[in-house]
């Protein structure tokens, strides 16, 4: 009995003895979450282009195409009359609510050995899917005309990034 007592009281008098009591230990669990959003999907308007018209050189200039279609020239360059051009055209798809950023590259046309230079412009460089998920956006461009551009039919690609914000 001796020998029990003695441990108990040593025990009892050195810190940082290993006995568990009750109060020293607890669990409790902690909750997970995650959200899937659905991709952000951009789509190219079928039969949509960026069309520049027709035009005559001159000395040289630009053709500009607003985002909503309208044509216009610099320099001397002159539309022929009853010449049609367009913005280009997009959609996006994605999660509702969600805010996108738009961003276009420009590019070049080319007939045969020839080309031209253009910049794009988007008719926004952000916007927000509607609730039902999409949204759609329209793309002008500067088409850059050297007074030495041979005449024929030109054409090229550029691209349209959109990003979630």
């Amino acid at each position: 009995m001796k020998k029990i007592l003695f441990a108990a009281v040593v025990a009892a008098a050195l810190p940082g003895t290993a006995f568990a009591a009750s109060g020293n230990t607890s669990s409790a669990n902690g909750t997970a979450t995650a959200v899937v959003v659905a991709p952000v999907v951009l789509t190219h308007t079928s039969g949509a282009a960026l069309n520049f018209g027709k035009f005559t050189t001159g000395t040289g200039g630009s053709v500009t195409v607003s985002a909503a279609g309208a044509a216009s020239v610099g320099g001397d360059v002159g539309l022929v009359p009853g010449s049609t051009s367009s913005a280009d055209a997009f959609t996006v798809a994605g999660e509702g609510g969600r805010s996108f950023s738009i961003v276009t590259t420009g590019g070049t046309v080319t007939s045969g050995s020839a080309s031209m230079s253009f910049t794009t412009t988007p008719s926004a460089a952000a916007a927000t899917l509607g609730t039902a998920g999409t949204a759609s956006f329209t793309v002008g461009g500067t088409l850059t005309v050297s007074g030495t551009a041979v005449a024929g039919s030109y054409s090229g690609t550029y691209s349209a990034t959109v990003t979630y914000n």
